[in-house]
């Protein structure tokens, strides 16, 4: 169920039934849940305002939490959050694992309401049914373009394609290995809990520039503190939020996910972004 058309069998998706409809809508939510044996809740906006965002990730993902919990027939519920959970703090552990508590951001909204959602599905479902959370790092590949489309685009309206580079790492991880492990979860392997999820390997903003084919430029990492300082001013742009993703190191372990769920990335970091850089190209977006 999602709130756009789409017809299934364009994708020659033959064991598919799709109803169009939003997660704001308690009774529709409910109606698809009470058929249902397992949950995945995948709705989210990432780049809406402050109060949109809230509204749709806030309130819409309460319905799902209270109407798995509500539902007999519901086994599972499988529900993606983020790495922006554990919060861009400077005393974050490296490599942040699932042990440790998601604390949020309150400069970066996205990320402060990912660590309350969390807190919030434990106290609606509790042990009331399995429950599978994913915390996967910046998603990307052919049909995930975001980190092209939204983070880059702010350094792309300058004369120059120059990117800066502090040095801090960050993950990746390809569309489709997100995919298996939310079918691991769907059939209920493993334990329930929370999985971190990354591809193997790690980037740095000099990397992201060599995969565009730009160049990169040395900026010491006070500077991205100061201009991630600067997005938590009001009416800044959602996008300019994001600067604090790139202020402190964000490393994931994926240990627990190979362990208890056999989960096995297929695409490297470095791949992932060189097969989201050539679909943004192919499509014109570079």
């Amino acid at each position: 169920m999602a709130r756009r058309p789409f017809d299934p069998s364009s994708l020659g998706l033959r064991k598919t039934e799709y109803r169009r409809g939003d997660v704001l809508d308690r009774e529709g939510v409910d109606a698809l849940v009470a058929e249902a044996d397992v949950v995945v809740h995948l709705a989210f906006i990432i780049m809406g305002g402050r109060e949109e965002s809230r509204r749709i990730n806030l309130e819409g993902s309460a319905n799902v939490f209270a109407a798995a919990a509500a539902a007999s027939s519901v086994q599972r519920l499988v529900y993606t959050s983020s790495v922006a959970a554990y919060g861009f703090h400077g005393d974050n552990p490296r490599p942040l694992t699932e042990a440790v508590p998601p604390r949020g951001s309150d400069e970066h909204y996205y990320s402060a309401e990912k660590a309350e959602l969390e807190s919030e599905l434990w106290r609606t479902v509790g042990d009331l049914v399995d429950t599978y959370v994913f915390r996967p790092c910046i998603v990307a590949g052919p049909d995930a373009l975001m980190p092209v489309e939204a983070i880059p685009g702010l350094v792309r309206r300058l004369p120059l394609t120059v990117l800066p580079d502090t040095g801090i790492p960050f993950q990746l991880v390809h569309h489709d290995d997100v995919a298996s492990a939310l079918v691991a979860a769907v059939r209920g392997a493993g334990t329930p809990g929370v999985y971190n999820l990354a591809g193997p390997g790690e980037l740095t903003p000099r990397d992201l520039a060599s995969a565009l084919g730009w160049h990169s430029l040395p900026v010491p990492r006070i500077a991205a503190s100061l201009a991630a300082l600067g997005a938590r001013l009001p009416l800044v742009p959602a996008q300019a939020q994001w600067l604090n993703a790139f202020r402190v190191p964000m490393v994931m372990s994926t240990a627990k996910a190979r362990r208890e769920l056999r989960w096995r990335p297929r695409h490297s970091a470095a791949e992932t972004l060189a097969a989201t850089v050539f679909s943004a190209r192919a499509r014109g977006l570079l």
